[in-house]
């Protein structure tokens, strides 16, 4: 039985076959998709269903429990965007065996509930790593030269250019978790000629060596960074990680980009440190709350707010569709404490 990875077709191992007739107790799954990426890509939708021809797609992001209950009943593997399963949703799904994700987190997910219920998880890491990265250098480099603040004032009819702004070229650039996105980031930042810091626990003593990263701990980060970029994933050891307390070592003057989760960073602390000119500016793509809530964070004159677009061009969105698909076979069962889930 074929999976659909990209355009070619690529043929499953045949003891996958023989796990899914053995698991299911007949030869095709039952597959519901719960992502909308499906609903707006014709193509991959196509490529779906000729592997799965009574596959069961939403048209729709579902909003309520009761609607991804509804919605599952009897079915075997969801392909799933960032809606959560909570106990009472896997409770009331006892045929649901795989939660095959089409999204680059997979922090909407509670493994300890998967663990108990061996229910597996498809993922795959680093799937939308082209388009964070990218948009982690457009605010870089709008934060630094002003153009967005620029085209406003265009558009109000001011045309006298700003007497404001600096280079990138020449700065120190820390990386804050330098996993798929933040070595994406680091590849990018090579022809700006800059000082790139690289902060995270585990060991790229060759990646760092190869793209002349120097690393180095918290600390030191915070302390020498003018620009600190974060890619880091959402865990019980990262949310509230840029606190108060944090935000009075960062050195003064620099930009903050956070592309990764809004909950890393104290909204309030970083209000506070915009306001008195602490940090020059902030461009932030994610926010403690979805839809985004704070006006006078959004609208400081210092801060470029983004609505959770990182992953927004089509080419990320078919990249993540297909990364479900491929969950559907490639697969295995999560655990706490365990990557990604650490």
């Amino acid at each position: 039985m074929p999976w659909l990875y990209g355009p070619t077709a690529v043929a499953v191992a045949d003891d996958n076959e023989l796990r899914i007739s053995r698991e299911y107790g007949h030869d095709m799954p039952r597959v519901a998709v719960t992502s909308r990426l499906f609903a707006a890509l014709p193509e991959v939708k196509a490529e779906l269903l000729a592997q799965y021809p009574d596959a069961k797609i939403a048209d729709r992001f579902m909003r309520s429990e009761d609607e991804i209950i509804e919605f599952l009943t009897g079915h075997e593997i969801a392909v799933i965007g960032v809606e959560k399963y909570s106990k009472r949703v896997l409770d009331a799904l006892p045929d649901l065996k795989i939660l095959a994700c089409c999204s680059a987190g997979v922090d909407h997910l509670d493994p300890a509930l998967m663990h108990e219920r061996g229910i597996r998880m498809g993922w795959v890491p680093g799937v939308n790593k082209h388009a964070v990265s990218e948009l982690a250098m457009c605010l870089m480099l709008d934060l630094m030269r002003h153009a967005n603040w620029a085209n406003v004032q265009m558009r109000k009819g001011n045309w006298e250019a700003p007497a404001r702004g600096s280079l990138l070229r020449g700065r120190t650039v820390g990386i804050h978790g330098v996993g798929n996105i933040g070595k994406e980031t680091v590849k990018l930042l090579q022809p700006f000629g800059v000082h790139i810091l690289g902060c995270d626990r585990e060991d790229y003593a060759e990646f760092f060596e190869q793209y002349g990263v120097t690393a180095v701990s918290p600390e030191q980060l915070w302390a020498e960074s003018e620009v600190i970029s974060l890619h880091l994933p959402r865990s019980s050891t990262t949310i509230g990680m840029y606190s108060a307390d944090v935000m009075e070592k960062l050195r003064p003057g620099m930009f903050l980009v956070n592309t990764a989760r809004g909950s890393i960073v104290d909204e309030a602390a970083l209000l506070r440190k915009l306001n008195d000119g602490s940090i020059t500016g902030a461009g932030f793509d994610v926010f403690h709350e979805e839809p985004v809530n704070n006006p006078e964070l959004t609208n400081h004159p210092n801060v470029i707010a983004l609505p959770h677009m990182g992953a927004s061009p089509r080419e990320s969105w078919v990249a993540m569709a297909r990364s479900g698909m491929r969950g559907i076979t490639d697969n295995f069962v999560p655990a706490p404490g365990v990557y990604p889930f650490d």
